[in-house]
Parts: structure tokens; C-alpha cells; sequence
């Protein structure tokens, strides 16, 4: 998945994929995207919250995403609509509203 995102410095084309993540990453990511804590996380994965932590660390990274926040919507859009519903799905009715509302995409400026 693509988005436009923005830099102070003008607009850059960030590519935040999926695959960039491991797979540990990945499961950290949709924990978050479930709005658990890390110690939540930790204790679902069996590893400490400090490893939680680097993990989310490296997805913000990789994704060129700012916070825990960004990530779990990230993970979401990524998941796709809960229950296979796309056609009156909020989150894809909010991904395209802030697609089209923005020329920096939902992570804008």
C-alpha cells in the first residue's frame, strides 16, 4: 500500500509496505492496530515490554509514520475492513475522504 506523505521540506512519495516489516514486527503492528498497550503486547507474544517497544520503534520507522497512533490506523488500512465489509466500511470511507482532502495523503504535513 502507497500513500503520499508530507515533509517539512516539501512532499515526498513514501512507500509503506508491509513487507518491510518482519514478521515479529508485523505482529506487533496488529496488536497495536487492536489498541493494546505494550504490556499487553508483551504478554500476548511472550517477550518483554521493552521489546515491544523496539519493535514499534522499527515499524515507525520503516513506515515513515510519526506515532502509535499512525501505526494502528496503518495497521488497520493495511488488514482491510473488519468482517470483509467494503462496501459501507468507516474505515475506507475515512481513508478516502483524507486521500482526496490532502495533497500529503491521511499523514499529511
Amino acid at each position: 500500500m502507497d500513500f503520499v506523505t508530507g515533509t517539512a521540506s516539501g512532499k515526498r512519495t513514501a512507500t509503506m509496505s508491509i513487507s518491510k516489516l518482519t514478521a515479529a514486527e508485523k505482529r506487533v503492528l496488529g496488536l497495536v492496530s487492536l489498541a493494546k498497550t505494550n504490556k499487553e503486547i508483551a504478554s500476548d507474544l511472550g517477550i518483554s515490554p521493552a521489546t515491544v517497544k523496539r519493535h514499534l520503534e522499527n515499524i515507525l520507522r520503516k513506515t515513515h509514520l510519526k506515532n502509535r497512533v499512525e501505526a494502528a490506523i496503518y495497521g488497520l488500512i493495511v488488514k482491510g475492513c473488519p468482517r470483509a465489509s467494503t462496501r459501507n466500511c468507516p474505515l475506507r470511507s475515512w481513508q478516502e475522504k483524507e486521500m482526496s482532502s490532502t495533497p500529503y495523503g491521511p499523514f499529511g504535513q
